[in-house]
């Protein structure tokens, strides 16, 4: 049986996730990625999407990760997480409404500048995949 890797998943406002686990999936910029103990070190840049713990072939925690930075190496990985959100701490209906008050809150930004206008797009681009995320799960 393989050992376990150390992950750790650190967001702005706690760390969300420290425990050994035997493999995490993450959602990285150009697709998702496993990581069991061993890895090839690299960092990869992470799009919004639900990072998966596994114990054995068993799925464990899902959190949702709203972008950020994964770093892996032989003996686990950090996740610094621009936002993040575990599966259970908020229902569907919740990640849903904060789709909506994004989408209204860039629909009534008619005299926004463009960079207000960007940061607001993203807004609903995270708010839609946080939905879906936890909608699926």
């Amino acid at each position: 049986m393989a050992d376990k890797l150390q992950f750790d998943l650190v967001s702005p406002e706690r760390v969300l996730v420290s425990e050994a686990v035997d493999m995490v999936v993450v959602p990285g910029a150009e697709g998702d990625f496993g990581v069991m103990e061993g890895h090839a070190p690299i960092m990869a840049l992470l799009r919004p999407g639900l990072i998966t713990t596994y114990e054995g072939d068993r799925p464990g925690k899902k959190i949702f990760v709203a972008g950020g930075f994964a770093e892996a190496n032989p003996k686990g990985v950090i996740v610094l997480a621009e936002a993040a959100d575990v599966l259970g701490e908020m229902t569907p209906e919740q990640a849903r409404q904060l789709l909506q008050d994004a989408e209204e809150d860039l629909q009534v930004a008619t005299s926004a500048d463009e960079a207000e206008r960007a940061k607001l797009e993203k807004s609903v681009e995270i708010a839609r995949a946080r939905a879906e995320a936890f909608a699926a799960a």
